[in-house]
């Protein structure tokens, strides 16, 4: 029941305070062990693909166990320490794994500049959030950028960690945030980091698996209750869930896209150079600013109706055995 207890606590926390700057956060330490791992091993191993990718396996093993096995002491310790102890541990991390709070945040600041029709403060704001060169979007971009941004971030940065911490607590969560990391940093398919990266980029993808088609289910489920095109929602993400590069991205951005009526993703500049991805959506209308409002009251309420599940079905779990 502490698990539960916990993970509620976690969210709650995240809705009301988000990630404050003056607080150490794990993923901060992730970074900076796979920083100094990266140096390590590519010392340690020769420069061809296959040494490479090995070096990279090392990594994708190493970080999530180390990560599993800490965490996973210091939640037993401060539980035999005291139970309380150990709840404001779980419970800290819950929260500190989640960004819901932070995300609908960031993204409305997008859509303040928007409104003000300061294009490169919009694009300044935008490019906190994604990943891709922000320079040349035009005010449509940005806002297509926020959008997007919004429903992949529900999947690993609300819905992934979430059922994560329902299933095994804080230490599995975190193991999940370390996966994501890892992707985040090394998982890149450029010359630097394409064999290096690719077991962190796998992992990633078979740990996102599950939740990414977890969160487009509770996207549609989102879009009806917040007054969105649920129908839209479902036959855009049934059709065009598979366009994208990785196995799990488009999952829901296509039910954002069809819950919008908009159209979605296309070519886009990353790192100077230009990527010709597939669109998702039917472009049915222009988007507008007010669609990163929309997206993010859906991201809101998916994350709420996913609390809601994931909290009953621990409690008969516990409840049944």
């Amino acid at each position: 029941m502490l698990m539960l207890q916990a993970a509620v606590c976690g969210f709650i926390l995240d809705c009301f305070l988000g990630d404050p700057a003056w607080m150490p956060h794990p993923v901060v330490y992730m970074g900076k062990a796979i920083t100094w791992a990266e140096k390590f091993l590519r010392a340690r191993f020769p420069k061809t693909p296959k040494e490479e990718f090995r070096a990279g396996v090392c990594l994708a093993a190493g970080l999530p166990l180390l990560t599993l096995l800490v965490a996973g002491c210091i939640c037993a310790l401060a539980a035999r320490l005291h139970p309380a102890a150990g709840f404001a541990v779980q419970t800290l991390w819950c929260w500190q794994v989640l960004a819901m709070r932070d995300l609908a945040s960031e993204s409305r600041n997008v859509w303040k500049e928007l409104q003000k029709e300061d294009l490169p403060a919009a694009r300044k704001a935008v490019g906190r959030i994604v990943g891709r060169d922000t320079d040349r979007l035009t005010a449509e971009g940005v806002i297509k950028a926020a959008v997007e941004t919004v429903a992949e971030n529900f999947s690993d940065g609300v819905a992934a960690p979430m059922l994560y911490m329902f299933l095994g607590g804080a230490p599995l969560a975190l193991v999940y945030k370390s996966i994501n990391t890892m992707d985040s940093m090394v998982g890149y398919k450029n010359e630097k980091y394409l064999w290096f990266g690719r077991a962190a980029a796998k992992l990633d993808d078979a740990a996102n698996y599950l939740p990414a088609r977890i969160s487009a289910l509770c996207w549609v489920a989102a879009a009806a209750l917040t007054g969105q095109d649920w129908k839209g929602a479902w036959r855009i993400w049934r059709r065009d869930r598979r366009c994208h590069a990785s196995p799990n991205s488009a999952q829901t951005e296509a039910a954002c896209a069809g819950s919008l009526g908009v159209q979605l993703a296309g070519p886009a500049w990353y790192f100077g150079e230009l990527y010709d991805k597939p669109t998702i959506g039917d472009g049915l209308r222009p988007v507008e600013t007010a669609d990163i409002l929309r997206a993010i009251r859906m991201m809101v309420a998916g994350s709420v109706l996913l609390l809601v599940l994931c909290g009953a079905v621990r409690f008969l779990i516990v409840r049944c055995f």
